[in-house]
């Protein structure tokens, strides 16, 4: 049975990444200037106790982090993990909806702080922080609009 995505997420257009493509798919919808990501908890998602796996909400957690990070500190660059932290606070059941939000904190010439939440059907599941590092060149396909497969201009 097909789980529907609310009509306002597109599927992210992402780098090939083995690892998160057997996660995915993963959603996403522009808010301003910021990336709202998006996942409907599937049965693969999930642990023996019918919610979302914990290490399954970190991925989501870290996606959000390096994207989110690359699209509102402005920098069009590939993004590291050098911290996640997080705290696991209620339960995302098999086929809720989960929405991630990302906020940046600060941003320096070599790293970017930020917070962020996770909400299954509008209730907190997961509250995080992270540090990420730019790596590398600037690289065009590193912006919400490319994430989004949006038209630039």
């Amino acid at each position: 049975m097909p789980f529907e995505i609310p009509a306002d997420f597109k599927r992210l257009q992402l780098r090939p990444n083995p690892y998160v493509d057997a996660c995915g798919p993963l959603y996403g919808r522009r808010d301003g200037d910021k990336l709202v990501r998006g996942l409907r908890v599937e049965p693969r998602h999930c642990n023996p106790g019918g919610s979302c796996h914990g290490g399954m909400l970190s991925t989501l957690a870290d996606m959000l982090l390096v994207l989110g990070a690359n699209v509102q500190s402005g920098q069009q660059r590939y993004m590291l993990t050098v911290n996640l932290s997080s705290d696991f606070i209620g339960p995302a059941p098999e086929g809720s909806w989960i929405e991630g939000r990302l906020e940046v904190l600060r941003t320096t010439r070599s790293l970017v702080f930020c917070q962020g939440l996770l909400a299954a059907d509008g209730q907190t599941v997961l509250r995080f922080s992270g540090i990420t590092k730019p790596s590398g060149v600037d690289m065009p396909e590193f912006t919400l609009a490319r994430y989004l497969g949006e038209a630039e201009g």
